[in-house]
C-alpha cells in the first residue's frame, strides 16, 4: 500500500527556491530605488519650474543666517588656535635654547603679552578664514533663492565676492603674496582639468622631476632678488632668508654693489669686521672687482668648514619652527586622531621636521658653497651667478618626500612671481594699480571654489582638503536622520547593502553551481 505521507522536497529544490526568491527580492528593491529616484527628480523640476528654489546644503531645521554665523565662528577659532598654538611652542622652544626649563611651566612667561606678539595677526588670520567661510556660506544660499536655481556660477560668483576677507590682512604684500599663491593654484587646476580632458598638455609635464624643475626656477628668482633686488621680496620673508643664512648683511649689500660696478660702502663693511675682529687681515677696496672669501665668511677660515657650520647652524635655527608648522595643524585640524594616537603624531611631527629641516640646511650650504666655489676660480663677480646658484641649491628638495615637492614648488613660485611683479612696475613696464591684489585674490577664490565644488580631482589634496576642513566645518553628517528625508536615508542604506549581497548571491551561486556539478557527478 502505498504511503500517503508526503516526502520532503529535494535539497536542491529549496536552494532553488531561496534563490528565487532572493532574486524576486532584490528586483524589488530595484523598482523601489527607480520609484523614489522619479520622485525626487520630479520634486526637483518643480522645485525649478515653480516659485520654490533649490533646497541649501545645511540641515532643514537650522536656518541660513545661522548656519552661516555659526561657520564663521567656528573657523574663525579654528585658524586662530593654529596660529596661537604656533607662537607658543615657539616660544616654549626659545625658553628651552636658554636653559630655561622651569619656564615652561610659567604661564606669565609662557603666554605673555610682552612675549607672545601673536594676538592681532591671530585675529587678522582668523577674520580672514572665517570671514571668508561665513560669507561664502551666506552668498550660496543668497544665491539659490534670487536665481531659483543651482550652476557652476553660484560657487563662483560666491567664492569672489567672499574673497574680500582679504582685506582683514593689513599689508598689501601679504596679500600680494596671497593672490599669487592661489592663482598658480588655480592654473594647476585648469591645466589639471583640461588635461584630463585631453584638451591641452604641457610639454614635460610627465617629467618625474618637474616639480623640482620649477621648485629650481622659482628659487633662482628669489635668492637672485634676495641679493640683488632685495627690495623686491616681502619684508618677512627677506628677514627670513637673512636670519637663516650665515652671511651679514653688510656683506650682501657690498656684493651687491660690486656686481653693479659701483663704489662698495667701505665704512659700513670696516664697522662690521671690526666688530669681528678681522679689520686688519682684510684689504677693502673702494671698487673691488669681487668680494672674497675673506669678507664673506671672516670668523672661518677653510670654505668648506664653513659652509658646514652654515648647514648646522641653519638646522638648529628651523628645527623649532618646522617642528611646530607640523605638530600644531596635526593637533588643532585632526584632534580626534591625535586623541586617539598622540605618540605616533608626535613622532610624525618630529620625523617631518627633521626631513623639512634638514632640505632647508642643505639647501644654505648649498648655496653658499656655490658662491665660494666661483670665487675660487674667478675673479670678477656677476650678479647671474646667485640666481644659478640659487637655481643649484634648489636641488635639495629631492631630499624631501615626493608628494612634498609639488606643494614646495607652487609655494616659492609666488614669491618669485612677487618680485617680477614689483620689478616690472618698478621699471614702468607695468601700470601700479591700486589694489589690484584684493582684485586677483577674489578672481582666484571664484575659480578655486568652481574646482573644489564641481572637479575636485583637479586640485591637489593638501589645498582640498585645507578647503574643505574649513568649509565644511559645521555641516551636518549626511546620514544625520535630521538633514536628510526619509527616502534618502533608504535609498542610502540600499547602496551599502547592495555590494553585500551582491556578493553573497554571487557566493551562494558558486555554491550551488558546484554542488549541482558535484551531484551529476555522483549521481544522486
Amino acid at each position: 500500500m502505498p504511503s500517503l505521507t508526503k516526502s520532503p522536497a529535494p535539497p536542491s529544490l529549496l536552494h532553488q527556491d531561496s534563490l528565487d526568491a532572493e532574486h524576486r527580492l532584490h528586483e524589488a528593491e530595484e523598482r523601489l530605488r527607480e520609484a523614489i529616484e522619479e520622485l525626487h527628480r520630479r520634486q526637483r523640476r518643480v522645485a525649478r519650474g515653480g516659485g520654490s528654489y533649490p533646497p541649501c546644503d545645511h540641515p532643514p531645521d537650522e536656518s541660513c543666517v545661522a548656519h552661516a554665523i555659526g561657520n564663521l565662528c567656528q573657523s574663525f577659532l579654528l585658524s586662530y588656535g593654529v596660529r596661537v598654538g604656533v607662537g607658543i611652542l615657539l616660544r616654549a622652544f626659545k625658553l628651552a635654547k636658554g636653559q630655561s626649563y622651569s619656564s615652561l611651566l610659567d604661564l606669565k612667561q609662557l603666554v605673555s603679552e610682552k612675549d607672545l606678539i601673536v594676538r592681532e595677526e591671530a585675529c587678522r588670520i582668523g577674520l580672514l578664514f572665517g570671514g571668508f567661510t561665513g560669507s561664502y556660506h551666506a552668498l550660496r544660499c543668497l544665491f539659490r533663492k534670487f536665481r531659483r536655481k543651482e550652476t557652476p556660477v553660484n560657487a563662483i560668483l560666491a567664492g569672489s565676492v567672499a574673497g574680500l576677507s582679504v582685506l582683514a590682512l593689513d599689508d598689501s604684500g601679504r596679500r600680494r603674496t596671497l593672490a599669487l599663491y592661489l592663482s598658480a593654484r588655480l592654473a594647476q587646476c585648469a591645466y589639471n582639468s583640461a588635461k584630463s580632458k585631453n584638451k591641452f598638455h604641457l610639454w614635460g609635464s610627465h617629467w618625474r622631476h618637474g616639480d623640482s624643475l620649477l621648485f629650481a626656477l622659482a628659487c633662482a628668482q628669489v635668492m637672485y632678488c634676495f641679493v640683488m633686488r632685495p627690495e623686491s621680496l616681502p619684508k618677512a620673508y627677506h628677514d627670513f632668508i637673512q636670519e637663516t643664512g650665515p652671511v651679514a648683511q653688510p656683506v650682501y649689500k657690498a656684493v651687491r654693489e660690486s656686481c653693479r660696478g659701483g663704489p662698495v660702502d667701505v665704512a659700513s663693511l670696516s664697522a662690521y669686521l671690526s666688530k669681528r675682529g678681522k679689520l686688519e687681515s682684510v684689504k677693502l677696496e673702494e671698487f673691488p672687482s669681487i668680494i672674497p672669501c675673506s669678507v664673506i665668511h671672516p670668523d672661518t677660515g677653510s670654505c668648506l668648514h664653513h659652509n658646514a657650520n652654515a648647514a648646522s647652524a641653519t638646522f638648529k635655527k628651523t628645527f623649532p619652527l618646522y617642528f611646530s608648522l607640523t605638530l600644531v595643524p596635526y593637533v588643532v585640524l585632526q584632534l580626534q586622531k591625535f586623541m586617539e594616537a598622540p605618540t605616533r603624531t608626535c613622532w610624525l611631527a618630529v620625523r617631518d621636521a627633521v626631513r623639512s629641516t634638514t632640505f632647508l640646511s642643505a639647501f644654505v650650504g648649498i648655496f653658499q658653497g656655490v658662491i665660494c666655489l666661483h670665487r675660487k676660480v674667478a675673479t670678477v663677480d656677476h650678479k647671474l651667478v646667485y640666481w644659478f646658484a640659487g637655481g643649484i641649491s634648489a636641488l635639495s628638495v629631492l631630499l624631501e618626500k615626493k608628494s612634498r615637492r609639488a606643494e614646495l614648488a607652487l609655494y616659492v613660485l609666488p614669491r618669485a612671481g612677487d618680485s617680477w611683479w614689483y620689478i616690472l612696475i618698478n621699471r614702468h613696464l607695468l601700470p601700479h594699480i591700486k589694489n589690484a591684489e584684493v582684485a586677483l585674490f577674489c578672481a582666484c577664490m571664484g575659480g578655486i571654489m568652481y574646482y573644489l565644488e564641481y572637479e575636485p580631482d583637479t586640485m591637489a589634496p593638501l589645498l582640498r582638503s585645507l578647503i574643505s576642513r574649513f568649509l565644511a566645518s559645521r555641516i551636518s553628517n549626511p546620514s544625520s536622520p535630521s538633514s536628510r528625508t526619509a527616502s534618502y536615508t533608504y535609498l542610502q542604506a540600499l547602496d551599502a547593502m547592495k555590494p553585500q549581497k551582491l556578493q553573497e548571491s554571487r557566493e551562494a551561486e558558486a555554491s550551488s553551481s558546484q554542488k549541482y556539478d558535484l551531484e551529476s557527478i555522483t549521481g544522486l
